[in-house]
């Protein structure tokens, strides 16, 4: 997906705010702020970043982490990680992917989503709601958390290149471009069966979106706000969704949002990332 087109920049969709990482390391961030979770003027050196609940999290060039907004869970105590490839926020809690392919996590653990120790053989991770999913080397996926509604039945998985967990579904990019899901589908989120030509994925709250090679977006889901009404986009290489609203970055680093606006998280025209 976006980080295998050499791209460097890249955008976040929180649970109320956006981020966005420009190629020079620095971030931009707008939207719902009263935990903190958009004070990340003065961070530099960032190579990804994660927006969770009501937290931001930044993997940094050294390998090392920091994160800023609500901690309540300990969801942004991960100043002692070393050694970190990747990074995943979710509603409470925090993933980090070793370079060795062991994974370590902080934060709410009350289903378990972060008893992640023992996994091995990781080559991406995502956070959800509640639960916890890791990629493999050999592209199977586990799933660890919350199950209430099916999102961690991913054990038959094979083939997948990106996963991404969103409430309480999770969602798999096979490497034909297809896509695969499973968990809560009220609202159609996991109705992604006809998708192809899929390049990336994101799970937001309860609505799903996804790139297309041809660099157009498809999402489906709830659309209370308008959060899939994305038709329209083009020369997207990186969508990132929210609880209520989707973000897309385009070729250009400029960005598009759809969605609520409530905190003013969408308030990012004038936003050039490149």
């Amino acid at each position: 997906y976006f980080e295998e087109t050499g791209v460097t920049f890249m955008v976040a969709a929180g649970g109320y705010h956006t981020v966005g990482l420009k190629a020079d390391g620095t971030l931009l961030a707008a939207g719902y702020n009263s935990y903190g979770q958009c004070d990340v003027d003065d961070w530099t050196k960032i190579m990804r970043v994660a927006a969770g609940g009501y937290h931001t999290v930044g993997l940094e060039s050294d390998s090392t982490v920091v994160a800023v907004g609500l901690n309540r869970d300990g969801q942004c105590d991960v100043g002692d990680w070393t050694g970190i490839i990747q990074v995943s926020a979710g509603g409470y809690h925090t993933v980090g992917l070793n370079s060795d392919g062991t994974v370590v996590a902080v934060g709410a653990n009350d289903h378990g989503q972060c008893n992640v120790g023992d996994w091995t053989g990781i080559i991406q991770v995502a956070a959800g709601d509640a639960h916890t999913v890791g990629v493999k080397a050999d592209r199977t996926v586990v799933a660890r958390g919350d199950n209430e509604y099916g999102q961690c039945d991913v054990g038959d998985w094979t083939d997948i290149i990106q996963a991404t967990a969103g409430v309480s579904h999770t969602v798999g990019l096979k490497s034909d471009g297809t896509v695969v899901a499973v968990g809560y589908d009220y609202h159609g989120q996991c109705d992604v069966g006809g998708w192809t030509g899929i390049v990336q994925v994101s799970a937001g709250w309860e609505h799903t979106a996804a790139v297309k090679s041809d660099g157009t977006v498809v999402a489906v889901g709830a659309d209370w706000w308008g959060m899939c009404d994305v038709d329209d986009w083009a020369e997207v290489i990186q969508v990132s969704a929210g609880f209520s609203h989707t973000v897309g970055l385009r070729s250009n680093g400029t960005v598009v949002t759809a969605g609520a606006n409530f905190w003013e998280q969408r308030n990012v025209g004038a936003w050039d990332l490149d």
